[in-house]
């Protein structure tokens, strides 16, 4: 039976961790090779993905184990420059196995399709004449993408909305589309043009904006965690995490830094899979910022005296079209997650928010962020000032025990080893 539990995972060279990885998600030898190789998306791939190309721009990309998700096993990739996220969140996961991992829950994939229409003398009679023609303008939406209807997704709703604006009162219609396993902005998009011309006649007025929403309140993922009080260091360290979570519930400063937190565990996973991170992103601080600021994960104490932490946020992923199809790597993280729909995805990528999240409370209520993050921001500081091979290493060990992680000393400590004087 698979397992994300590999004990000393971190200590094993480059090449030892892809024939983990390989060895657990079935990859070929040429996707190990893109793994291994500079360069996996090709320039001329890249050429045909954006405007102006003159290369292509790497990230590190590293594997999250001791998921268990839904009582099954992953290994999670992620891409993501910062260091400590990667450790942090297996470890997370590696105390929430404790009792069980991580218990998720996703809405359908549904996302939403706005319609801006202005100049409406009567803009609530207005509504009502776009809700009356609801099937009307369903059928239209829907005869722009067969395949996806036969799939059994499509335009399932509308809705219409009166908002104030500066400039007068405005009619927003909403398309609610089941995009099944893609992200979906090509679809509504689509959709939403497709219908203006209607949306115009029923109503008398002017359609503007024919756009996906980011704010995906209809495409939600959620994940549950208990975490085992002793697990974690015992009921003080529960207490802490939970008086952390009042301090970011309570203050948007706060609140900012816990769910950038979040985020860190949540773009890393999108932009392995070759998601559209900014979407994601922009959808779960707005998701957040619904009646005012808060955190997007709550915590609390059982009866038992464990930490229970849980998430929700909306995740709009795809496994098909854009980006994921094109990037060979998006293709390979795909195959090592071993996701088989975007609704998996997406509570998988919550699971993963929920762990960094918890990593980073534990730190904070505990010895403090910086301590995890020394040895690797020495690592880094020790490769900017020039050392190479074991150099490195003599560099991190010398910074780290001196608790001076500083450049000037970086420098003057490879000075030294290279002259003998160390």
């Amino acid at each position: 039976m698979k397992s994300s539990r590999i004990p000393g995972f971190y200590k094993l060279s480059i090449e030892e961790r892809l024939e983990k990885v390989a060895e657990f998600a079935d990859l070929s030898d040429e996707e190990k090779e893109l793994a291994l190789k500079n360069g996996a998306l090709s320039l001329d791939i890249a050429d045909r993905m954006i405007e102006n190309v003159i290369g292509t721009f790497e990230l590190p990309l590293g594997i999250a184990t001791n998921f268990l998700i839904d009582g099954k096993d992953y290994l999670i990739p992620m891409a993501i420059e910062e260091p400590s996220v990667v450790a942090a969140a297996s470890n997370a996961a590696k105390m929430a196995r404790v009792k069980g991992g991580f218990v998720t829950q996703a809405t359908p994939p549904v996302m939403i399709g706005q319609i801006q229409v202005v100049r409406l003398p009567d803009p609530f009679a207005a509504k009502i004449e776009v809700l009356r023609h609801k099937d009307e303008i369903i059928q239209k939406a829907n005869e722009q993408d067969s395949i996806l209807v036969k799939l059994g997704g499509g335009c399932k709703d509308i809705e219409a909305r009166v908002i104030d604006t500066i400039v007068g009162p405005m009619l927003i219609v909403h398309l609610l589309v089941d995009v099944r396993d893609a992200m979906g902005a090509n679809a509504v998009n689509t959709m939403a043009e497709a219908v203006a011309p209607i949306i115009e006649r029923v109503t008398g007025g002017k359609v503007r904006l024919r756009i996906i929403s980011n704010l995906a309140t209809y495409r939600l993922a959620r994940a549950k965690a208990v975490f085992d009080k002793d697990a974690i260091g015992g009921e003080e360290v529960v207490d802490g995490i939970i008086e952390a979570y009042a301090f970011a519930k309570a203050d948007p400063y706060r609140c900012a830094t816990h769910n950038k937190g979040i985020m860190n565990g949540v773009s890393a996973v999108v932009i392995a899979t070759g998601n559209d991170f900014r979407a994601v992103e922009a959808g779960a601080h707005s998701y957040a910022a619904l009646g005012g600021y808060k955190p997007l994960t709550t915590y609390e104490k059982n009866e038992d005296g464990d930490l229970v932490g849980t998430i929700e946020l909306p995740v709009a992923v795809g496994i098909v079209g854009g980006a994921t199809s094109v990037n060979p790597m998006a293709r390979v993280c795909l195959k090592i997650l071993g996701v088989k729909t975007a609704e998996e995805l997406s509570r998988v990528i919550a699971a993963v928010g929920l762990a960094q999240n918890f990593a980073a409370l534990r730190a904070l209520a505990t010895e403090g962020i910086q301590r995890g993050h020394m040895e690797l921001h020495a690592r880094n500081m020790a490769i900017s000032v020039g050392a190479v091979g074991e150099e490195i290493d003599k560099v991190v060990e010398i910074l780290v025990k001196e608790r001076k992680i500083k450049m000037d000393y970086a420098k003057e400590v490879l000075e030294k080893i290279r002259s003998g004087g160390l």
